[in-house]
């Protein structure tokens, strides 16, 4: 089977030479990558580079190999384009349509998708032009990866980090994945939860559960492929940021509350992927609980923990707002999570049958999806982020 042909755009910011490992993922993963650099990005890494790493020539003038007419072929033959980094002039050409280097021409010729990835400084990404740039490209259908929050060129930290080129990767690799299908939640605000809370006991004690986080960082990774502005909020992962999204790290099922509700206030969709604590502590230790020669422990009291999903279902922020659940079931895994869904009150549940060797930590998993509407959505065992997939297919569904 033929490769599947990637032309990598390379603008002259600093990130360019992160560049470097985003081309190496896709040349490892059995892509056919053609990089085209602008003459500013060479400025950064030198075309041999680009070369060596790609196995391909490299092109850089519309004059060169003129018979081939490469402002035109390049695009034409592209099963995805990405642009990484994306500086702001090149962000502010592709949404007027200027052409007047390669990479832009490549621009204008493509019929596949095509996504972005910002890198400048945090005034240049958030003056009114280069955002009118991006509702531009994205009202077109490219995908734009919102820049991380991070330490920039020189001292300056701030919003405009290009993003880690593996997660760049996985947002291609997912958009490569649905083909030329635009992006569905262009537009559209969604709020994942995702890892497992903890409880503490003591300073060094807690409860908690075996949850790795990696279903709910596939659905917001998916997500932002699919166009979407997504909030992730993560408890207790250790998973790097996925590109694109705003991460917000809480500990406890009350700190997770006070972030989803606040998160779900403009969201179009909230999906709670995080297995939250039914229960905490009663009385928190201010110090280490010691064991006593000849002595039982005293029981620990346990008291409810708010039930989230229940109430971001019951008060919803806005008109339309679609709610997802999670139901992990050891045993009668249908019957209890019809029974759930009815008592939680959400859209859509995900129920899946859990355990020490099932669906916790694994990059698999399988499900069945219950709609309130009595529908029944079975998701054979595979990668979380083609359950992802479903989900956000079905969100999309009852959103309109």
């Amino acid at each position: 089977m033929d490769k599947p042909r990637v032309v990598l755009g390379v603008s002259g910011g600093i990130a360019a030479y992160k560049a470097c490992e985003l081309l190496r993922r896709f040349t490892e993963s059995g892509h056919d990558v053609r990089v085209v650099p602008t003459a500013s990005a060479l400025h950064f890494v030198g075309a041999a580079t680009w070369s060596a790493l790609s196995g391909n020539p490299v092109a850089t003038e519309v004059w060169n190999d003129v018979h081939e007419v490469p402002h035109v072929r390049i695009g034409q033959h592209a099963d995805l384009v990405v642009v990484a980094p994306a500086t702001a002039d090149m962000l502010a050409k592709a949404a007027h349509g200027l052409a007047d280097d390669l990479l832009t021409n490549t621009l204008l010729t493509a019929r596949c998708p095509v996504v972005f990835a910002p890198a400048m400084h945090t005034e240049m990404w958030e003056h009114p032009a280069t955002q009118e740039n991006v509702a531009t490209l994205r009202r077109r259908g490219a995908v734009v990866i919102e820049p991380a929050v991070g330490r920039l060129t020189g001292v300056d930290t701030g919003k405009g980090r290009l993003p880690d080129p593996a997660e760049i990767f996985e947002v291609c690799r997912r958009v490569l994945a649905r083909g030329t299908t635009a992006p569905d939640l262009e537009g559209r605000h969604v709020v994942v939860s995702a890892g497992g809370t903890r409880e503490p006991l003591d300073p060094v004690r807690f409860l908690g559960n075996r949850s790795s986080g990696k279903q709910g960082y596939a659905l917001a990774r998916t997500a932002a492929a699919r166009g979407a502005r997504v909030t992730l909020v993560s408890a207790n992962t250790g998973l790097p940021d996925p590109a694109g999204v705003d991460v917000v790290r809480v500990g406890t099922a009350v700190q997770l509350r006070e972030a989803v509700l606040k998160a779900a206030a403009d969201a179009d969709a909230v999906v709670m992927a995080a297995a939250v604590a039914d229960f905490r502590p009663a009385a928190y230790a201010t110090g280490k609980i010691k064991k006593k020669d000849g002595q039982d422990p005293e029981p620990i009291v346990l008291v409810r923990n708010p039930d989230i999903l229940a109430e971001v279902s019951a008060d919803r922020a806005r008109p339309g707002q679609v709610i997802v659940g999670f139901a992990a079931e050891t045993d009668d895994v249908l019957a209890n999570g019809r029974t759930k869904l009815a008592r939680k009150g959400c859209d859509l549940l995900v129920v899946n049958e859990v355990g020490e060797r099932k669906t916790f930590g694994s990059e698999e998993n399988e499900a069945v999806v219950l709609g309130a509407d009595g529908s029944e959505t079975p998701v054979p065992h595979g990668p979380k982020e083609a359950l992802a997939d479903i989900v956000w297919d079905l969100v999309v569904r009852r959103l309109g």
